[in-house]
């Protein structure tokens, strides 16, 4: 297919439009019809991606603003891909384990077009056309968190945009600068990314420049201390809302800093290594102890994803082959991963309209099918190994202890502290008698939860046991990145840093 990644994009919005016209009763299947197809296309990248080809692929181009060189520009390398895919596997989960009955029809078609910006984000590479679809990812999930979400949904949605726009509009100011930057230094405008990759800016600009495109991408992630929001969010937001939240809408922001940070300003992201190290480890240690003092099972899963997500950074940010593989993926694992657990979450807020630990008890003896799910789950988000959780983490940490042992000494607590937060949810929820009667009949997983939660499962062990599938197109794309950092660099204290902690990971 010649035009295949306009088609990924834009096919989920013609079909929400087509879906206005569509009956009701009928909505549900037209969704997941939509969704299937739309995941079966993504499909046939990972078919036709060349493995030994480690410069986009798949590429598009149509000159829209030529005086500005603003156009629309789509390609993927291995650094998108699996994130493409993630994203029309995850949206494909949620509208078949999809339990709100309040409005689907509005609910389902949103969601088709939140689809349309997130994978337009992935693949686009005019920075414009990113910027575009980025910040039109904030207004379908606007929608679903403040129409379908709890009871301070509306606190939750505003804080959500205020903070994800307002760093997104300090970023279109670095965006601007750089375009600017480029045309004195070419004579032509152009905010085509691969021309930008060739930019040689001196430390002080790129330290600046960082800064400004750190604060858009660091609230989306979200790092400490640019992490309040997202609690709110996941607490008030309906399920299907969480599991996109978590399992992709996060994922943009890290994905931003490896696509845009590290390759444009390789300089600044060295002089930022430590910094940004500290950040993450304090949000890894942080926000764990806060997931053990909750109540609120969805709670303790929202703080555990900015624990998670510091892992990410940490890996990000050792600028060394084994970290930023190991980060790409620990995101795909954690988008499994936490995903399942919002729908494994919102299928016990379903019977029991709660998501309190005091409020259950013993319900492995009445569900057991959903306790073994819950349990598997559980264990690849406290990275056990054989499940697709420990190789992300693992190469993550290995990355960074290239850099600093002591702050990846630090960063490995994350185990043990996912470990007990996890372990006690599961204990206070499963296991034990059952105290209240109003457990005691509740019906175990239905064919549509099973459908939606067998396939993650088979998912977070097949990739545990074997991870080469998606390893070996990502290490061949970072491997790129690391060396356009290299060559970039204009202070020698930079290369000297980057072949490093490189060096150190090959002799391992």
């Amino acid at each position: 297919m010649e035009h295949i990644l306009s088609i990924l994009i834009f096919f989920p919005a013609f079909a929400a439009i087509l879906g206005f016209l569509v009956n009701k009763n009928a909505i549900r299947a037209y969704g997941i019809t939509v969704v299937t197809i739309e995941f079966l296309l993504s499909c046939y990248l990972w078919l036709g991606f060349d493995n030994s080809d480690f410069t986009m692929q798949f590429k598009e181009f149509i000159p829209l603003i030529s005086q500005y060189g603003i156009s629309y520009n789509l390609g993927i390398d291995g650094i998108s891909l699996f994130l493409v895919m993630m994203t029309t596997f995850m949206t494909m989960i949620s509208i078949i384990g999809l339990s709100e009955r309040k409005e689907l029809k509005n609910l389902i078609l949103t969601v088709l077009f939140l689809e349309m910006t997130m994978i337009g984000v992935f693949v686009a590479l005019d920075v414009i056309l990113f910027y575009i679809f980025w910040e039109l990812s904030l207004v379908p999930m606007l929608y679903i968190v403040g129409a379908w979400g709890g009871k301070y949904r509306i606190y939750a949605a505003v804080k959500f945009f205020i903070y994800t726009f307002t760093g997104s509009l300090v970023m279109l100011v670095g965006m601007l600068y750089l375009g600017y930057i480029f045309y004195t230094e070419t004579g032509v405008w152009s905010f085509n990314l691969l021309d930008w990759n060739v930019l040689v800016m001196p430390i002080d600009m790129q330290m600046w420049l960082f800064v400004a495109f750190f604060l858009g991408f660091a609230v989306k992630v979200p790092m400490v201390p640019f992490h309040t929001w997202l609690p709110y969010a996941h607490g008030q937001a309906p399920t299907i809302g969480s599991v996109i939240l978590a399992a992709i809408l996060l994922k943009m922001g890290t994905y931003g800093f490896i696509r845009y940070s590290l390759p444009l300003f390789p300089d600044a992201s060295v002089a930022f290594m430590f910094p940004i190290g500290i950040l993450a480890v304090i949000a890894i240690i942080y926000t764990a102890m806060i997931a053990y003092a909750q109540e609120d099972i969805k709670q303790v899963i929202a703080y555990s994803s900015v624990s998670h997500m510091g892992v990410i950074m940490l890996g990000i940010f050792a600028l060394n082959v084994e970290g930023i593989g190991g980060s790409l993926f620990l995101m795909i694992s954690h988008g499994i991963v936490s995903g399942a657990l919002f729908i494994l979450v919102g299928v016990i807020y379903d019977r029991r309209g709660t998501k309190m630990m005091s409020q259950f008890g013993g319900l492995a003896s009445v569900m057991p099918i959903y306790a073994t799910i819950f349990g598997v789950v559980l264990m690849a988000s406290v990275g056990l190994p054989l499940t697709i959780g420990f190789v992300g983490e693992f190469l993550s940490l290995l990355g960074f202890f290239a850099v600093s042992p002591l702050l990846t000494g630090l960063a490995g607590t994350t185990i043990i502290f996912g470990a007990v937060y996890m372990l006690v949810l599961y204990k206070k929820t499963f296991f034990g008698v059952i105290t209240n009667p109003l457990n005691e009949k509740l019906q175990d997983l239905n064919k549509r939860e099973l459908s939606a939660l067998v396939p993650l499962v088979f998912v977070i062990v097949y990739l545990g046991v074997h991870p080469k599938p998606l390893l070996e197109p990502i290490d061949n794309s970072v491997k790129r990145l690391v060396q356009t950092m290299y060559v970039k660099s204009v202070e020698p204290t930079t290369k000297d840093a980057i072949a490093s902690v490189n060096t150190i990971g090959e002799k391992r």
